[in-house]
């Protein structure tokens, strides 16, 4: 088969055949991550690496933990690379090089969703349902979660947010319509209402992610508090523009309270800088 004479050809130059755990694998004998973070894999995307895979073979092996077996026939889970297993299949090859990995369920999902991170193949609702099933299932901590992905544990709750999302959001998040941006901001928006009619405004506007947060802010405002006086105003004005971002001045007696938003861990870290530089 043109597949198979491909894929040996591709292996001898990338990986040597004496890489522990590293086997050629019949292609049924392996069976879908059921943790698999990703849901959906685009066809025409999936067609393409087919295509690429008959001229080429197989680059890069999946990875896989060998399942207890009554029949005696070794028989494989995916833990990475589903994309690849599932084009090879349509390519028409009969064996795949795989590296076989002991991995608990919990190192399972580990290990799939870092691969999606670092391919970004993941949207962001896939992202933040892999990191609730760390959490809820195996019992992990936010820290916990960002040390084993590695990002910030910032980053993770971040995400964890958009599961909040009303369903057309979600939607218009997964469908690439908005941005993760666009979505952490409107979940700033009071009801669900809100925050549909901003999504439709926002979409038929083309705005970007800061005059989102601009019309959010402006939302917060008259939803949750009267106009400030004209000299608290001008000082909120000032501060915004020295700053860059919505400030809120609550008077209370002759004190009161400073509020400094800021929508994306990128600004938080500006927001940082900037208040305490010397």
């Amino acid at each position: 088969m043109r597949g198979q004479r491909g894929l040996g050809r591709g292996l001898s130059a990338l990986i040597p055949q004496n890489t522990p755990g590293f086997q050629e694998i019949p292609v049924e004998a392996i069976v879908p991550n059921p943790r698999q973070p990703r849901q959906r894999i685009a066809p025409e995307a999936l067609a393409e690496l087919a295509d690429s895979i008959r001229r080429h073979g197989l680059l890069q092996p999946v990875i896989v933990t060998r399942l207890p077996s009554d029949q005696g026939a070794p028989r494989y889970q995916l833990i990475a690379g589903e994309r690849r297993w599932q084009a090879a299949r349509m390519a028409g090859l009969t064996r795949i090089p795989a590296l076989i990995k002991e991995a608990t369920p919990e190192e399972t999902l580990a290990l799939a969703l870092v691969e999606n991170i670092q391919r970004a193949d993941l949207n962001p609702l896939e992202e933040a349902a892999a990191y609730r099933q760390l959490i809820e299932e195996f019992g992990l901590t936010q820290e916990e979660v960002a040390a084993r992905v590695g990002k910030s544990r910032a980053a993770i709750a971040n995400t964890l947010r958009l599961l909040n999302l009303p369903e057309v959001l979600k939607t218009a998040l997964a469908e690439g319509r908005i941005t993760e941006g666009h979505a952490r901001a409107l979940l700033g928006l009071p009801s669900e209402a809100a925050q549909r009619e901003a999504l439709t405004r926002l979409q038929a506007e083309r705005w970007t992610v800061r005059e989102t947060e601009e019309y959010v802010r402006r939302a917060q405002r008259h939803e949750t508090a009267p106009p400030p006086e004209p000299e608290i105003a001008a000082l909120e004005e000032r501060l915004q523009q020295a700053l860059g971002t919505r400030v809120q001045i609550v008077r209370r007696g002759r004190g009161g309270r400073l509020v400094v938003y800021f929508y994306s861990d990128e600004q938080l870290e500006s927001l940082l800088t900037r208040l305490t530089a010397p």
